[in-house]
């Protein structure tokens, strides 16, 4: 099913070390408070001795470099890491990330041998629940915000966990059903007739798009409410759905006259969630879509692999920094669904695992380690990814540089996916 030579053994060593290396650089309790645990948005070290300070990595068009100030606040001391910028949804994500290693942890036995980072360290499950907490107390006590979209990726990570915690017998299945209640109530409310359907992207409730709908009727696909999740995809279909290149569109307003404007704009993670409700839902209709949203993926949203690749041919395109950081692994999240699932035609599915073990290779092979004297001994070791499958990181994150969470994330979810991929074709 896929191209990849890489033995499973060697995907799994693979995602374990990224998720070492993620948890280590990034991963804190909030204001040293036990069982909390938050991912901080940025990592830097110490740039080399005698050698400017690098630049901000390039970003790419819409996603602007911040100010440098957040860098050296967040060293200043644990408390004042509450002025920087909170990114919800990086957090959930954060938490689907340890939850694909504790599936992994739990194949190996759920002992504490099996634990990504050591049988004196927490398993991924249990780490997965602090980051929960945490995200609790770092939202103002609530897991309600602004934006559907963020309350939809944590609402389908708490999901997954509370699978992963009944598999392992773990106490806090109560509390995220809770959760999931709460967040439940949001997505009704966002759910309108407006625009013909579709759910609306933030509580200004004047756009309706892609990121925030997709991963609602997934959800609604996942909790047994299939009627609503039907009724997503094919306002999605209707609406929002480009027939020339078969991928989704980004979103829709109403203008001032009371005519709809679609934002054009073709992002690789509006495509992922899309295919995971296709999936989920199955059917004749959304399978075939499904198909051809692997294939339109293929043409449309890759790149030659470059100096980072396996030899050569293709990786997924990836998006640059801060939010963009995110949606390529989200993709690939995506597509290793589609490579496992035996109703799709086995083209679709080579087509998938292929797309994912080739990105995944590419992040691999680009990682540079964390250097001597770039950061403390427990972290040296450690890996940085680059934010292009087709750059190495030292181009795109040289020593010194401010390393951004959502990019490490990316690249860990890739070596998830490809994890994933492996493991199903030797099933």
């Amino acid at each position: 099913m896929t191209s990849s030579s890489t033995s499973l053994t060697a995907w799994q060593d693979r995602a374990d070390h990224a998720a070492r290396s993620v948890t280590s650089l990034f991963g804190r309790k909030l204001l040293f408070l036990p069982g909390t645990h938050l991912g901080t948005v940025l990592w830097q070290g110490r740039h080399p001795a005698g050698q400017p300070t690098p630049s901000t990595p390039e970003v790419e068009p819409g996603n602007q470099p911040g100010p440098r100030w957040p860098a050296a606040l967040r060293r200043m001391r644990p408390a004042a890491s509450l002025a920087l910028p909170w990114h919800y949804w990086w957090q959930a994500h954060y938490v689907d990330c340890l939850v694909d290693t504790g599936r992994r942890e739990l194949g190996g036995g759920a002992t504490p041998a099996a634990r990504f980072d050591g049988p004196g360290r927490p398993s991924a499950g249990h780490l997965a629940s602090r980051l929960v907490t945490g995200i609790r107390l770092r939202n103002a006590l609530t897991f309600v915000n602004s934006y559907y979209d963020d309350m939809a990726w944590l609402a389908l990570a708490t999901l997954r966990l509370d699978q992963l915690a009944a598999e392992t017998r773990r106490p806090g299945r109560r509390r995220y059903a809770v959760v999931r209640a709460s967040l439940a109530l949001q997505f009704d409310a966002a759910c309108t007739d407006d625009l013909g359907g579709g759910t609306f992207w933030s509580k200004k409730r004047d756009f309706k798009n892609t990121p925030a709908t997709a991963p609602v009727a997934l959800f609604y696909a996942r909790t047994g409410q299939h009627a609503k999740a039907q009724a997503l995809l094919d306002w999605l279909d209707s609406t929002l759905f480009d027939a020339d290149q078969a991928l989704y569109l980004d979103g829709a307003r109403l203008n001032p006259a009371g005519e709809v404007l679609l934002e054009r704009a073709v992002y690789t993670y509006n495509q992922g969630p899309v295919l995971g409700a296709l999936l989920e839902l199955g059917g004749e209709a959304n399978l075939a879509r499904a198909a051809d949203l692997v294939d339109a993926v293929q043409l449309l949203l890759t790149v030659p692999a470059g100096s980072s690749g396996p030899g050569s041919g293709s990786v997924l395109r990836c998006e640059g920094t801060g939010d963009g950081g995110l949606f390529t692994g989200i993709l690939c999240r995506y597509l290793a669904l589609a490579a496992a699932d035996q109703r799709l035609p086995a083209s679709t599915r080579t087509a998938a695992a292929r797309l994912v073990t080739g990105t995944a290779e590419a992040f691999w092979a680009g990682r540079r380690a964390v250097g001597s004297g770039e950061a403390k001994a427990r972290r040296e070791g450690a890996s940085i990814f680059s934010l292009h499958a087709a750059q190495p990181a030292a181009a795109t994150y040289p020593p010194g540089a401010a390393v951004e969470l959502s990019t490490q994330l990316q690249a860990w979810m890739a070596l998830e996916a490809a994890a994933a991929v492996t493991a199903a074709a030797g099933a």
